[in-house]
């Protein structure tokens, strides 16, 4: 075989490889969440036993014995002012509630629930006629640096992030949602 039949040969080979390596990776990214193990709990000591979202400032603290143990920047729904009053408006809730589950299957990576609506959410939803909402989540999918409001509701973070606030937050554990 002639030199050159074989360096046609090659380069003929590099695009095969290059849609191998794509696709190789497209599946390792597709692949299904329940394939990925979460992150342990933290020791009792690195876990939150408060958590305080400030809206305004874009940040959320995880706190135990009312010292910060973590501070994070935070993106919220796309209509970031004011309390979440309906289904469909993208305003992040503002109020007292608790974490109350954990998504490991989250199509955002891992998400931690919070209980919104409460019963004070629910009582002025009923008065107005409206479906208060819920779904409402601290979760991952924020590309590191992205600095835009993006969520239907949701407090997000780096995939990176969500990973330490999952071990940091037990469920249960209360959340403040500031103005």
């Amino acid at each position: 075989m002639s030199a050159s039949l074989r360096s046609n040969r090659a380069i003929g080979a590099i695009p095969a490889m290059a849609a191998a390596a794509l696709l190789a990776v497209s599946l390792a990214w597709a692949a299904p969440a329940s394939a990925r193990t979460p992150p342990a709990m933290a020791a009792k000591a690195e876990q939150a036993d408060f958590i305080v979202v400030d809206k305004s400032a874009r940040r959320m603290q995880l706190l135990r014995g009312g010292k910060v143990l973590k501070s994070y920047a935070i993106l919220l729904g796309d209509a970031p002012t004011g309390h979440k009053r309906q289904q469909g408006d993208e305003r992040t809730p503002e109020g007292e509630y608790r974490i109350s589950g954990r998504n490991q299957n989250s199509r955002f990576h891992l998400s931690l629930r919070v209980s919104y609506p409460n019963a004070a959410d629910r009582k002025q939803a009923q008065a107005r006629g409206v479906d208060p909402g819920g779904d409402i989540m601290i979760h991952g999918g924020t590309p590191p640096g992205y600095r835009r409001d993006w969520t239907d509701g949701c407090v997000a973070v780096t995939d990176r992030e969500i990973e330490d606030i999952w071990s940091r937050v037990p469920t249960g554990t209360p959340i403040r949602i500031d103005p």
